[in-house]
């Protein structure tokens, strides 16, 4: 086999590609063997004709297509190795030479992964946050645990208030008309919870178990089902029970019920490492943020259109995948949304060609920088796996190729990110502050990435 590349364009190579004639009369034999059992010869039994005559019947031309996909695989592989190219699309095949006894010819124009000019990724001007876990971060967190375990009583003797948790039915109308989901028996709903349309909550206060009552809203203009947006509409209400939240004490005995701590200062402690734990790691997402932004932003390369719209399928298949984890179908969704399927793909566009971008330069940064994952760097990931029942040999087994790159590829950009980290300088004239709760307003108006409290992790 012999190969020619030319360059046509950026990011675009044409492959002449030449298979010997010897080759190609194998892959015509092998055509002709797995095809003569379908062609029908007048004198013979079918699947019996010998290929000279079938050739004869119909020309060699009828094993011509069998052969190229025989053939084409390899070639076009061996072909890839030899000029050390990088195809990130199918290529657009063009056969030149084709028959008996002669060498076969087609080219292959390939679209190319593009080559990036890096900008600077040593000395970047960048300071690493940091996140002050403070006392009303841990009380915060002992509220949501109170919340949590909290139990539920029926009450008989008071109207509806604030924060109670009502069963009820209801039957919604516009325009007269009862509309399709608008009606429900023995709903559930935490009042002030907002869950439900704005206003619908704030009317149920002050209603008794038996009630039957109207309750008047108006549809968001962005509901959405579009046939109710903007609409006003009314609820027949009947409540059926009344409940209130009683709160666990924070005590010792509350740390033991939802922990293993014997106290609750032990759990305090604990809880509080783990905020400062998760704060820390925003602080390190948001300095690698930081970092990855300015090489991305310093370095320039021209990525093709095919690159792109993968990605966009990608993220496309992505949210349908999240979609049917939560019960709901791409389909409906579309219907509830008035769009397409093209509509989400390129609503896409922008930020899958940042996402190609930014995966093209942190490559050619991992080789600019040197940056190999070891044996060792994979041995202490899968340990990390390991437990007294699962020792490391046997987690090793069970691993499968596509999980093993999925470490090696975790590993490399950890290691990447540790390289800008290291070569990271702080601002001469912006030294460190710490954030805290306290400097939650101060933030929003100078970084609003930063507007979250403390010690939360970002949902």
């Amino acid at each position: 086999m012999n190969t020619t590349s030319e360059k046509t364009g950026t990011n675009e190579v044409l492959l002449t590609i030449t298979v010997e004639a010897a080759k190609f009369e194998e892959a015509m034999n092998r055509a002709y063997l797995k095809t003569r059992s379908s062609i029908n010869i007048p004198g013979f039994r079918k699947g019996k004709a010998p290929r000279a005559v079938i050739e004869r019947f119909y020309t060699e031309a009828v094993f011509y297509e069998d052969a190229f996909e025989d053939v084409f695989p390899t070639a076009y592989d061996e072909a890839i190795k030899e000029t050390g190219i990088y195809p990130v699309d199918r290529p657009d095949v063009d056969v030149k030479t084709i028959g008996k006894g002669q060498d076969m010819v087609f080219t292959a124009k390939v679209t190319t992964k593009p080559e990036v000019t890096l900008g600077a990724w040593e000395g970047i001007e960048a300071t690493r946050p940091e996140y002050t876990v403070e006392d009303e971060d841990v009380a915060e967190e002992l509220k949501k645990d109170q919340n949590r375990t909290a139990r539920w009583l029926t009450v008989e003797d008071r109207p509806i208030a604030k924060g109670d948790r009502v069963t009820f039915d209801y039957a919604g109308f516009s325009e007269g008309v009862q509309f399709k989901g608008g009606t429900a028996e023995d709903q559930t709903l935490e009042i002030g919870s907002g869950s439900f349309i704005p206003g619908f909550e704030d009317q149920m206060v002050g209603m008794n178990v038996g009630t039957e009552g109207v309750v008047e809203v108006t549809f968001p203009a962005e509901y959405h089902a579009a046939e109710l947006a903007g609409k006003p509409a009314m609820f027949n209400v009947k409540i059926k029970k009344i409940e209130v939240k009683e709160l666990p004490e924070l005590d010792d005995e509350f740390a033991k019920d939802i922990s293993d701590c014997d106290t609750l200062d032990e759990y305090k402690a604990k809880v509080r490492g783990r905020l400062q734990n998760a704060a820390d790691t925003r602080a390190k997402n948001e300095f690698d943020e930081e970092l990855m932004n300015a090489v991305v932003d310093a370095s320039t390369v021209e990525i093709p259109d095919c690159m792109i719209q993968q990605q966009m399928d990608y993220m496309l298949q992505e949210m349908e995948y999240r979609m049917m984890y939560q019960g709901l179908r791409m389909e409906d969704y579309l219907r509830m949304t008035n769009q397409t399927r093209e509509d989400l793909r390129q609503q896409n566009a922008e930020e899958a060609g940042k996402i190609v971008k930014r995966q093209l330069v942190m490559e050619a940064l991992q080789k600019a920088a040197g940056v190999e994952v070891t044996d060792e760097d994979m041995d202490a990931e899968i340990a990390k796996l390991a437990t007294e029942t699962r020792p490391v040999e046997e987690v090793k087994k069970s691993l499968r190729e596509q999980d093993m790159d999925y470490f090696r590829g975790n590993i490399l950009m950890e290691k990447t990110l540790k390289v800008l980290e290291d070569g990271a300088k702080k601002p001469k004239k912006a030294a460190a502050r710490k954030k805290t709760a306290k400097t939650e307003e101060t933030d929003k108006a100078e970084k609003p990435k930063k507007s979250a409290k403390a010690a939360k992790t970002e949902e």
